[in-house]
């Protein structure tokens, strides 16, 4: 490489809580291109289910600049570790311990988030999300950020805000309506009910779906959702890709048992979305996406101001019940008593600590 070219970052960094790799990008044949590379960044905290931390977000944004200024990079894929989750938004005991209560430390937190959104959305390659897993509530958010999203089909995909006390203005009120259509965002984004993989790829929100449990050396689709069927014979219901019940998913779930992940043709899928990609003329490809971008930007650079604004002082009430009971209560058990809460306000009781201890799970 040319070692009179100019460097454009605004810094260098070490990542602690991402992973930042260039691998080969592979030409038609499988083979590496010489000189031509994928940017890999990669989400690391499979523990807690790849939730971002405040230090995650501020090195997403870096690591979404650096892909943008390497000549090398032909295309950005977005993933995490692991084959649970790709991301479930922001961490959750950093919120509840940290954020909550303290609205002007979570505006600032905001100011980051929102950069690391716009970082994606204005990223100078293609970028691919790699759904390893659960792409839920913020990590939802960051995923339509980017340009394809090809998941393993026992991914799941939905929202968390009206559940744990927000809104889910991190972009899903800006993007989805233009992936499923307004009625159906609505739905996703008031009763957080999530979509398989199967009806995701059905709505429109994602690109392609890949099997990735083996059974016997094999692969099978995702045995806990129906495949077999388009509709329901009794009422009409479209039912492909919805979870199956009863008896039928008591044999899914014995089926599970004997099963293995391999993710292998998610990252074959990946790769050959990114070999497509590298068969294009650059700048043409750069302006289609930024074009298609726009739609996208239309919605989140008029409401992201606004909407850091309340989500910065919803940190007083709502989000800082619905992040505490998650972060204290105990698995199966982390809502608060939303009857209570709404027979509290219709009274006309205050937002105080007699409140938050009436209605945390006990």
């Amino acid at each position: 490489m040319n070692s009179n070219l100019t460097s454009h970052n605004l810094i260098d960094i070490d990542f602690k809580e991402i992973i930042y790799e260039n691998r080969p990008c592979l030409n038609v044949h499988g083979k590496p291109a010489e000189g031509l590379y994928n940017a890999w960044i990669i989400l690391n905290n499979p523990s807690q289910y790849n939730s971002y931390t405040t230090q995650a977000v501020k090195e997403v944004i870096l690591a979404f600049r650096k892909a943008s200024n390497d000549r090398s990079v032909v295309a950005v894929v977005f993933t995490a570790v692991g084959d649970k989750a790709f991301c479930t938004g922001g961490n959750t005991k950093e919120y509840a311990e940290y954020y909550a209560g303290n609205p002007q430390e979570y505006k600032q937190y905001m100011r980051l988030f929102n950069d690391m959104v716009s970082s994606i959305l204005m990223c100078d390659k293609p970028v691919v999300n790699r759904v390893n897993g659960m792409r839920i509530g913020g990590g939802q958010e960051i995923g339509m950020a980017c340009d394809f999203s090809i998941a393993q089909d026992m991914a799941r995909f939905g929202q968390a805000g009206p559940k744990h006390g927000s809104a889910p203005d991190g972009g899903s009120t800006d993007f989805l309506h233009l992936f499923v259509g307004v009625e159906r965002a609505l739905f996703s984004c008031t009763v957080c009910d999530p979509w398989s993989a199967h009806e995701a790829l059905r709505y429109g929100l994602i690109t392609a779906i890949v099997p990735a449990i083996k059974v016997d050396g094999n692969f099978i689709p995702n045995p806990l959702v129906r495949i077999d069927k388009w509709s329901s014979k009794k009422t009409g219901e479209i039912i492909f890709g919805l979870p199956k019940q009863g008896d039928d998913l008591a044999d899914a779930k014995s089926i599970l048992k004997t099963g293995e992940m391999d993710l292998s043709l998610l990252d074959a899928a990946v790769e050959k979305m990114c070999t497509k990609l590298m068969m294009t003329f650059p700048n043409c490809l750069s302006k289609t996406i930024n074009s298609i971008r726009k739609k996208k930007l239309e919605h989140w650079d008029q409401n992201k101001e606004s909407n850091r604004d309340w989500l910065a002082l919803n940190m007083m009430t709502e989000g800082r019940a619905g992040f505490r009971a998650f972060n204290e209560g105990s698995k199966g058990n982390r809502e608060i008593n939303f009857v209570k809460l709404r027979q509290m306000l219709a009274n006309g009781e205050p937002w105080n600590e007699k409140m938050l201890d009436t209605i945390l799970p006990k």
